[in-house]
């Protein structure tokens, strides 16, 4: 299995998304960031903020899209170009409504299931889906109709906490999804549940 060369988190930018669900993916850029003490930087050539750090050996690009969600592809596909990095390389964490918060899922390739960042990724690929994903929880509201207010709402704490504990347990095993041992990274992260999910 090819290694995986970066890791981009999906969100909306500004400080009125930051506390955001949608925000998710970029939560855990954020926090992977701030652990290698490596602060994110603003780099226009990737639109968005980015920063390099060591994981297991590899070296890991992190970048956060400051486009609009619904934009995102425009900077994976700078980030690509660039390095050389090829879709296969790539791992995408995003908020995933049919997941509960305290609970994450590796998936490799698929379709876009309606996520607006995900689709604008496959299609700035040239329609290539072999890109990784990591799928955040964050739960569904119940109604498709409430779904937009939702994801552009914010956690309560309980469940923001449930979140937070899942990336904890995400960054744990990402040394493993990194090189490519997929099977051991997803059967400790799928087993995982945070206690007040």
């Amino acid at each position: 299995m090819p290694q995986v060369k970066a890791l981009i988190g999906l969100g909306n930018p500004g400080d009125k998304y930051t506390e955001t669900r949608h925000n998710a993916g970029a939560w855990l850029v954020e926090a992977l960031a701030k652990d290698h003490h490596t602060p994110l930087r603003a780099e226009r050539k990737f639109l968005g903020h980015y920063a390099k750090i060591v994981l297991a050996g590899h070296e890991l690009h992190l970048l956060n899209p400051q486009t609009y969600m619904n934009r995102s592809g425009g900077a994976v596909a700078a980030l690509c170009q660039y390095f050389k990095i090829a879709p296969d390389e790539l791992l995408v964490a995003h908020d995933e409504l049919d997941i509960a918060p305290g609970t994450a899922r590796y998936k490799s390739g698929g379709g876009h299931g309606g996520h607006n960042g995900l689709r604008d990724i496959v299609s700035a690929l040239g329609n290539d889906k072999s890109f990784h994903r990591l799928r955040i929880g964050i739960g569904h509201p119940g109604e498709a109709g409430q779904v937009v207010n939702y994801v552009l709402g914010r956690p309560s704490k309980a469940e923001r906490s449930a979140i937070d504990a899942a990336l904890g347990e995400v960054e744990a095993t990402l040394p493993d999804a990194i090189s490519g041992d997929w099977a051991r990274a997803m059967n400790r992260l799928h087993s995982f549940t945070a206690p007040s999910a």
